[in-house]
């Protein structure tokens, strides 16, 4: 009950200066994407739901950021559904949603029906939320069925993995974050990593990687939670390895864009998997890194052919 009243005091004094404009700002268009209208207000409950699925507090200091974020993520989200509905697919489970639910409310350490009950203290319509849900789920299907058949993982690969694994009685742990950034030419690399580097130092890991990253995780703030050492390649464990507790590590450059970590903490844990269970996990690990290398390129493909236009920003 203490961490419930915590979040309605975070959030509170912003939520009653939104609400006071509502009126005002209801039919006022603020930009169109596609054929798609996108008004003041939605970019209002935008706002509300980063603050709330990320615990924060609001403050004039971030009300730009607070923007452009969610700016960001409307555009990137409204993108998703123009290109579902072209394909009129529409594929999930409802267990699937409620699975997803259930991690957002334990995200802030509550459950589904606390959930609802802060939105609605906050003149926020739940089911804004369960539709975003359901854009990712269609989203995430609908790539999965574009692109299935160039889903090949390598079996030689993942057998010398299992051996290195198998007999390790300990796990690593990391609770880390990323930012994803577009690849950039050759002779541009070393710029780009630089001013990457600059930004983090000056606005923080988080900020960058809501405003910057073109990974999903970016309207988290990059957050990735705790990953085990099984499903990591080698090249990103040697990564985190070398990386010290509350550091950025070194860049690694990959097909869909320039990765970058921030180490939050590290911990051991008992290895209680069987081979089977292990190697299962290595091949959806490797499954979900190709899917998601086809989503943002999939993504940025579809976002070059629409169009968007601002009104009164």
């Amino acid at each position: 009950m203490i961490k419930i009243k915590k979040i309605f005091f975070l959030i509170f004094v912003f939520f009653i200066s939104i609400d006071k404009a509502d009126a005002e700002i209801n039919d006022s268009l603020f930009m169109t994407i596609g054929n798609k209208p996108i008004t003041q207000s939605d970019l209002v409950n935008e706002i509300k739901i980063i603050l709330i699925l990320n615990n924060e507090s609001y403050s004039n200091e971030k009300r730009d950021r607070l923007q452009e974020v969610a700016i960001k993520s409307t555009i990137k989200r409204t993108i998703k559904e123009i290109e579902i509905e072209r394909h009129n697919f529409y594929r999930f489970s409802d267990e699937e949603l409620q699975k997803e639910l259930a991690r957002l409310a334990g995200n802030i350490f509550v459950d589904i029906e606390t959930l609802k009950n802060i939105c609605a203290s906050n003149n926020l319509d739940f089911s804004i939320i369960e539709n975003q849900i359901k854009t990712e789920l269609h989203w995430n299907s609908l790539i999965f069925e574009l692109y299935k058949n160039r889903i090949t993982v390598d079996a030689d690969q993942i057998e010398e993995r299992l051996k290195i694994l198998q007999n390790k009685k300990k796990l690593e742990e990391y609770l880390i974050s990323e930012i994803v950034i577009k690849n950039v030419e050759k002779n541009k690399l070393d710029n780009e990593i630089k001013e990457l580097k600059n930004k983090i130092d000056i606005e923080g890991f988080e900020n960058v990687a809501k405003n910057l990253s073109i990974s999903e995780s970016s309207i988290k703030g990059g957050d990735l939670g705790w990953v085990n050492e099984n499903i990591l390649s080698e090249n990103v464990k040697s990564v985190l390895i070398n990386t010290q507790v509350g550091s950025i590590s070194e860049p690694i450059i990959l097909p869909e864009g320039i990765l970058i970590f921030k180490i939050r903490e590290k911990r051991e844990i008992d290895s209680n998997l069987s081979l089977e269970q292990i190697k299962n996990q290595l091949v959806n690990s490797e499954k979900n890194k190709i899917l998601n290398m086809h989503s943002l390129s999939h993504y940025d493909k579809v976002r070059r052919s629409v169009s968007i236009n601002f009104y009164n920003k």
